[in-house]
């Protein structure tokens, strides 16, 4: 990409009059300062005229006295450079929409690091409405590429996914997920309640499939205690794996609290690990360069239809109400409308 902004800002500073053919970018699309502060000059200087340009080098030196004001080291030879490695000043427009295109890579890679971060950040006091509210950012900076370059069906990252993240805190998880079962399984009436849980929330695929065995006895409003689960896992191949019957006998008699209670937990954790997964496939598609903007768009609203998902049950569990998250208007290149995820407002009902 230093390349191709060397070779579109040769083709400005020879025929500065091709400004008017390159329109989706700004300063801030170039990678280096110097690049940015050249176009900034080339931008809003007064372009001169073609016969006078091709005879003395003043405007060339507004455009480097200008650029030294952001830039200061620059020099005129860098610009005799750019004019020189330019081959054909007629591409620029070309030149102009890579540059875009690497602009976009690039804002994606921020968003979906920030995401990632802010799952991290343990300093928040309600992490879920956070990592929704940088989720919908991420989901608008999408919606902002697809609107400069519009996706192809079917066209999808070649990059491959990152493997899951590990677990924050494994010991907690699995502590709290056991209360759940136990409590569950004490009060069997309140499981109805937490419908939104699903099994791929916990962590442990024993405890996935002890809440199911859980729900599957409610359900069908047969007799819920730790006997009958047990034998309910038997019957669905639990025990295969070598967990010792008498020690989930005991993981089923220790309840506390509430099922309702100890659901969220799971969800929440759910939601942030889900938000993480979504970061860093998305940070690893905007990190592969030979990834286009259209793949990229399609990959994204894949990967973010995940955090969808699972913000929806986050609202059934929390009583939270969804609205519109407001679209900026594209800046350039208006394309099809397109909305990356359901938008809603943060939680209203703060984590326990």
């Amino acid at each position: 990409m230093f390349h191709v902004e060397q070779a579109l800002l040769g083709a400005l500073l020879l025929d500065p009059h091709r400004l008017s053919n390159v329109t989706g970018i700004a300063a801030d699309s170039f990678s280096t300062a110097a690049h940015a502060a050249l176009y900034a000059a080339i931008t809003s200087l007064p372009p001169p005229d073609p016969a006078e340009h091709a005879k003395n080098t003043k405007w060339l030196d507004r455009v480097l006295a200008t650029g030294r004001e952001q830039a200061r080291g620059l020099t005129a030879s860098y610009l005799h450079t750019l004019v020189q490695v330019c081959p054909w000043p007629s591409h620029a427009p070309a030149y102009a929409r890579m540059v875009e295109a690497e602009h976009a890579r690039r804002r994606l890679l921020t968003a979906a690091e920030r995401l990632v971060h802010t799952v991290h950040d343990v300093s928040l006091p309600h992490p879920v409405q956070t990592v929704l509210a940088e989720a919908d950012a991420l989901a608008a900076v999408v919606d902002d590429i697809a609107n400069r370059f519009p996706p192809r069906a079917g066209v999808l990252p070649r990059t491959t996914a990152p493997p899951p993240p590990a677990a924050p805190d494994p010991a907690e998880a699995v502590e709290e997920e056991q209360i759940l079962l136990a409590t569950a399984t004490a009060y069997p009436s309140d499981i109805e309640a937490i419908r939104w849980l699903l099994p791929d929330d916990l962590t442990l695929p024993l405890h996935a499939g002890l809440w199911q065995c859980l729900t599957a006895l409610a359900r069908r409003r047969e007799p819920v205690d730790p006997v009958t689960v047990l034998w309910e896992a038997q019957q669905r191949g639990l025990l295969d794996d070598g967990s010792e019957p008498g020690e989930i006998l005991r993981l089923l008699a220790e309840p506390a609290g509430s099922v309702e209670h100890w659901g969220e937990r799971a969800l929440q954790r759910s939601l942030l690990a889900t938000a993480e997964r979504t970061g860093r496939l998305i940070e690893a598609y905007a990190g592969d360069p030979a990834n286009t903007p259209f793949q990229l768009v399609v990959g994204a609203r894949r990967a973010l239809a995940d955090i969808a998902a699972v913000r929806t049950r986050w609202q059934h569990a929390t009583g939270a109400t969804p609205t519109q998250r407001r679209r900026p208007a594209p800046t350039t290149r208006a394309g099809p409308p397109t909305t990356t995820v359901a938008h809603v407002t943060r939680s209203t009902r703060a984590t326990r």
